[in-house]
């Protein structure tokens, strides 16, 4: 098992032994430091399993060379024999012949050696990059879960606090003592006759 997959148990275990919170069957309660060091932690480990399958990716290159290379030595070592055996007067189109047999079989191994080749690197390089993709898919759902658990912890956080600073402000409005009202002097003078119209409440 890989670093990130370890990881991951890591995280989903955790999650699973979070506390729901009250009332609720889907929100759970974590501890924020706790989900932040595991992020770390897989955010420091991504890299090196990202890197240690890109170099499986790589090796394709290294896999055709070295085939290109084993082709080209047979290829030149028909060609030394076939030379060899032209260069014998008493077997000249005897050796000829043989020759390019030698050559047409070399070449057709060294084109069944490069094939092979590149199936075993096409197919490598498949698996390496299906395998990569599959680990940063669960690298991803993973910090989806973290970031959603966050925000819905965070969301009832501040609902607390909300009512709690209700609460509060309803215990300063009790500490303020009632307000009297005071009496407004009685007019000397016989009231003018308002020129305003009356307005009719509905």
């Amino acid at each position: 098992m890989s670093q990130l997959d370890q990881m991951i148990d890591k995280i989903e275990a955790y999650l699973d032994q979070c506390k729901f919170q009250t009332l609720s069957k889907t929100n759970i309660i974590v501890d924020k430091e706790t989900i932040d060091d595991m992020l770390e932690e897989l955010r420091t480990k991504t890299p090196e399993e990202i890197r240690k399958y890109r170099t499986m990716v790589n090796n394709e290159e290294v896999i055709l060379n070295d085939a290109k290379r084993k082709a080209h030595a047979l290829i030149n070592e028909a060609q030394e024999h076939r030379n060899e055996l032209i260069n014998e007067h008493e077997v000249m189109r005897q050796a000829y012949e043989q020759a390019n047999e030698v050559i047409k079989s070399a070449a057709k191994q060294a084109q069944e050696l490069l094939n092979r080749a590149t199936t075993e690197s096409n197919a490598m390089k498949t698996a390496a990059v299906s395998y990569t993709d599959r680990l940063l898919s669960e690298v991803e759902d993973a910090l989806n879960k973290a970031v959603e658990s966050s925000e819905k912890h965070m969301s009832s956080l501040i609902g607390e606090l909300a009512t709690y600073q209700e609460t509060v402000r309803a215990n300063r409005r009790d500490l303020q003592p009632p307000q009297v009202e005071t009496a407004t002097p009685q007019e000397t003078d016989p009231p003018k006759e308002s020129k305003e119209k009356d307005i009719n409440i509905m």
